[in-house]
């Protein structure tokens, strides 16, 4: 393999165990052994863990922004707010991706560095949508005001709970189910992870 290809290894291993274990608890060793590459390759390749984890998560975020975009191509105002939340929605049913999210959200606090690469991508989003949708700053909050909500539902699986203080939590009907396939998307995960840790300990 390339240099090039072996980083896109890296990377798409580093986004599985950042997802699980977040910033500080991933091991640089654990990204190495699941990329298939020595530990002293993946900081030839990448420097620092953080290096490697600012580029996961920009690699997260840059697929974030890559399907906003195609989905408010060629549409205007509402409704390209609208299609481009239908998006957001359609990438919560990828659990890795939510939670590389949050852990980066969880670690900016502590690290500048981490801070500044969020800031970016909410920077980058906040001009694509006003491009697109030339909606007053108002509305362009409330988008990304819901869009932060279906983050913290899909995370704590709300709408699993049949109850009307947690449904109402979603004001917009039209994105329930996308929102609860990625809450069963982290579900089936948890499950899954759970039966292999378990085969592994018998």
């Amino acid at each position: 393999m390339t240099a090039s290809e072996r980083r896109t290894a890296v990377l798409a291993a580093a986004i599985t165990e950042f997802a699980r274990s977040g910033y500080a608890g991933t091991s640089t060793d654990a990204i190495a052994t699941r990329a298939g590459i020595s530990q002293p390759y993946l900081f030839r390749l990448f420097g620092t863990k953080k290096d490697l984890f600012v580029a996961t998560y920009e690699l997260v975020s840059d697929r974030i922004i890559a399907a906003m975009t195609r989905a408010g191509t060629g549409l205007e105002g509402e409704e390209a707010m609208s299609a481009m939340g239908e998006a957001y929605a359609g990438l919560l049913q990828d659990p890795e991706m939510l939670q590389v999210q949050l852990h980066g959200f969880a670690a900016a606090p502590g690290d500048p560095d981490v801070a500044a690469t969020c800031r970016r991508t909410f920077e980058v989003l906040w001009h694509l949508v006003h491009e697109r949708t030339q909606l007053p700053d108002e509305e362009i909050l409330r988008f990304f005001s819901m869009g932060m909500m279906m983050n913290v539902m899909s995370a704590i699986d709300l709408l699993s709970v049949n109850e009307h203080w947690a449904q109402s939590f979603c004001p917009m009907p039209e994105k329930i189910t996308a929102i609860r396939a990625a809450s069963q998307a982290i579900k089936d995960q948890r499950v899954a992870e759970l039966v292999v840790t378990t085969e592994v300990s018998a």
